[in-house]
């Protein structure tokens, strides 16, 4: 009686271990481990709650309009991080180590997207070798070295996230100023790598700094790909190194990498959230955005440069040969220079003949079903260094569009353009 209650207790047992497994949410494969999530679980759409419209992204990575879209194996990665609580400290140590391995350089830091990266860089270049420093800046500076020289050509939008440390700028425009301007109060030289001007180039830059033993920071935040720039400016030189992880990396777009010389990054950490009382402390990243762009850096490192813009300039092939047969249409594909290196589509056309504005087609084409955004340089100033802009120019930022997105974007331009052109 007992050998058979307890048979029966187990096969009983057996019928509910598999009866709750079958309601367990397997992931794929990509996932590597059961996810806690039930089968009856469903994902709400909170764009669609909260009113808020999505559309194509045919403009780029920019921050306004959310960046850039995350590849599936990083999600995956993401929403297993999040299953489960960790140390930040300890897990902003192991991808570090496990970042510089793989971009080749001494030391990595993931940060709060690449202006926080700015931020805690330039405080650990005031607060190296005094942890005291730490809790004063950016008021008290008595003692600190805190001037920053630039070139008049690289001060930019970001100024801020340095100013934020108590420094002060040094403008110069001559190598020979450049020289010159080195002082006692001197802390750091900043370098803007995507600049459009500037008589110094990035060694003559980098020799200088070191010559007289000052740490040079370049700003590279939107400048991959192409892939080997990841480690081309720590190679050459420069002490540190900020990346956006939300751009062209395509990982989470509150993430961004500080890549340089160790002792510098382990000052940045001393400056940055977790840690209270420090400047950096209001710029912390989360667990899944930390794993999210480690994902993210495998995920980019994988590709190939040459495969990546092979695919880019066809859909901005396909979007230019919709328009062929519009009167006075005509397209360029550009690639920037530096920053955004990726083909972009321009269109112009003669608005005596098709009489709507660059502005006006922008308009449209954001009132439209599916809602679309081109480049913000459309009808204006150039959005992004190196790319083209004006009023007489349309520009199309292909790399963000999902497959088959290209088309949807050649059909509403075609539309818009042949509605506006004078019969």
């Amino acid at each position: 009686m007992t050998a058979f209650t307890r048979r029966k207790l187990l096969r009983q047992v057996s019928k509910l271990l598999a009866a709750s497994s079958a309601a367990v949410y397997v992931t794929p494969a990509l996932y590597g481990r059961t996810s806690s999530r039930t089968a009856s679980t469903k994902a709400v759409d909170y764009y669609q709650k909260l009113g808020v419209m999505t559309f194509i992204n045919a403009a780029g990575t920019y921050t306004a309009l959310s960046a850039s879209t995350m590849p599936d194996e990083v999600r995956a990665a993401m929403e297993l991080a999040a299953a489960h609580p960790v140390s930040v400290n300890e897990l902003l140590d192991a991808s570090g180590e496990y970042l510089a391995k793989r971009l080749r350089c001494e030391a990595a830091l993931v940060t709060a997207g690449a202006a926080a990266a700015l931020t805690v860089g330039t405080a650990a270049c005031i607060t190296l070798g005094t942890d005291t420093a730490i809790l004063n800046i950016p008021k008290e500076m008595n003692g600190l070295k805190n001037e920053v020289i630039v070139q008049k050509s690289h001060r930019y939008g970001y100024d801020h996230a340095l100013r934020n440390c108590g420094v002060r700028f040094v403008e110069v425009e001559t190598l020979e100023q450049f020289d010159q301007a080195f002082t006692a109060r001197t802390v750091m030289t900043h370098f803007f790598n995507a600049a459009v001007g500037g008589q110094i180039g990035r060694e003559d830059w980098v020799t200088a700094s070191h010559k007289h033993g000052v740490p040079c920071f370049n700003d590279a935040a939107a400048d991959v790909p192409p892939i080997s720039n990841l480690w081309n400016y720590t190679q050459m030189g420069f002490d540190l190194v900020a990346f956006s992880g939300g751009k062209g990396l395509r990982g989470p777009q509150c993430t961004g990498l500080l890549l340089g010389r160790k002792d510098l990054i382990e000052a940045a950490k001393k400056n940055n959230s977790p840690n209270s009382n420090t400047i950096g402390r209001g710029l912390k990243v989360a667990k899944e955005e930390i794993v999210g762009l480690v994902a993210a850096v495998d995920w980019f490192l994988k590709q190939d440069d040459a495969a990546m813009e092979t695919e880019f300039r066809k859909r901005a092939e396909r979007i230019a040969s919709r328009l062929s047969d519009v009167p006075t249409v005509q397209t360029q594909i550009f690639v920037p220079p530096v920053a955004n290196h990726v083909p972009h589509l321009l269109i112009a056309y003669d608005q005596s003949r098709i009489q709507i504005t660059r502005a006006e087609v922008m308009e449209k084409m954001r009132q439209g079903t599916p809602r679309i955004e081109l480049n913000p340089s459309t009808g204006g100033p150039p959005a992004s260094a190196g790319l083209p802009g004006g009023t007489n120019t349309i520009v199309v930022g292909v790399w963000m569009l999902q497959p088959g997105e290209d088309l949807t974007v050649a059909k509403r331009l075609r539309e818009v353009l042949r509605g506006a052109a004078k019969s």
